[in-house]
């Protein structure tokens, strides 16, 4: 997807107004989202040791941002693309307890994005981690889980609207499915298609298993890193975008791989040797706990609730200069 401008459309906040917006938004969030979960608002790291393997592969194509400092120069340091393995390690460290979580306020550079009306390269969300029962690692209490955060946002967008007005409006419930499910639905198209057939259908969609191949094509629906998420417990969580008229993806969420599951889809994308690194000898020795975490991003968040056409409308980044002219000529205005 490239820029797109749709037709008629027509920025209705000043940049003032927007920036006042969100805010606002930030600020009534991030404290629905810690009272629903039980969590407290942490520090983060914006970069991390190579060698630690706490940084997140992502797709395992995208390249982080390097350097290294004066006092180290033979350690690479990497901007993190996310805080899905620290988390789970900081849980230990500080000490929290079972049922108990965080939650920081996440900044990252993505360099190999590809930009559009929905992506930038510095991605900020709130990524969150809370400490489960092995016994609670069920697809029941992952959804139990999506229905809190979705409680969330919806006690937010009804905050906002008295304040802000036209704003975007939460269905009143929210629909789960599997990508197997989805791809036996529409066997023809392909996942982004499947995603914005169903998101139109039911407004609200937590999409479930992404990572594993699909049983029809052999390919999976999307593509997560292994050492994280359990693909077969995990899932993003989707609108219908009525601006845009696709699916708008604002989380990716997951309970996280215990040792059986973290050795097998490292089999499956042939990365063993990553039991090297000190987060995975650690998971494997048990002295990790379980855990259920994810990421919500706060642009996006934005950029659903006040029905703007592009995320550049709510964040601060670096475009290319087409982009800007594109944007400048729809009546977009970037921040």
């Amino acid at each position: 997807m490239k820029t797109f401008i749709p037709a008629d459309y027509k920025a209705t906040r000043s940049l003032r107004e927007t920036e006042e917006a969100i805010r606002d938004i930030r600020d009534i969030f991030q404290i629905e989202l810690a009272e629903k979960l039980n969590l407290l608002r942490v520090t983060a790291p914006l970069f991390v040791k190579k060698s630690s393997g706490f940084n997140d592969n992502l797709n395992g194509v995208e390249r982080p941002v390097a350097f290294e400092t004066k006092e180290e120069p033979d350690e690479d340091l990497q901007i993190v693309h996310s805080l899905a393995k620290w988390k789970r390690f900081a849980l230990k460290r500080y000490g929290f307890k079972m049922g108990e979580g965080l939650f920081t306020n996440m900044n990252a550079i993505r360099r190999d994005e590809d930009t559009d009306n929905l992506h930038s390269i510095y991605v900020d969300q709130w990524d969150w981690e809370k400490i489960i029962a092995k016994e609670d690692r069920t697809t029941e209490f992952l959804k139990k889980t999506v229905k809190d955060i979705y409680s969330a946002m919806k006690i937010t967008g009804k905050k906002v609207a008295k304040k802000y007005g036209d704003i975007f409006e939460f269905p009143e419930d929210i629909y789960f499915v599997t990508s197997e499910e989805l791809e036996a639905r529409w066997p023809e198209l392909t996942a982004k298609e499947r995603e914005d057939k169903i998101c139109e259908e039911y407004k609200a969609v937590f999409v479930m298993h992404i990572g594993g191949k699909l049983p029809l094509t052999g390919e999976p629906h999307d593509l997560r890193a292994p050492d994280y998420d359990d693909w077969k417990l995990n899932g993003d969580l989707l609108f219908w975008n009525p601006v845009l008229k696709c699916a708008f993806e604002v989380s990716s969420m997951g309970i996280r791989v215990d040792e059986e599951a973290l050795k097998r889809q490292l089999t499956l994308t042939d990365t063993l040797d990553r039991l090297e690194l000190p987060f995975h000898k650690m998971l494997m020795d048990g002295e990790l706990p379980y855990t259920i975490g994810g990421g919500i991003g706060q642009s996006r968040f934005c950029m659903l609730l006040l029905k703007k056409a592009h995320i550049g409308e709510v964040q601060v980044s670096v475009w290319p200069e087409k982009t800007i002219k594109e944007c400048e000529a729809g009546g977009i205005h970037l921040l």
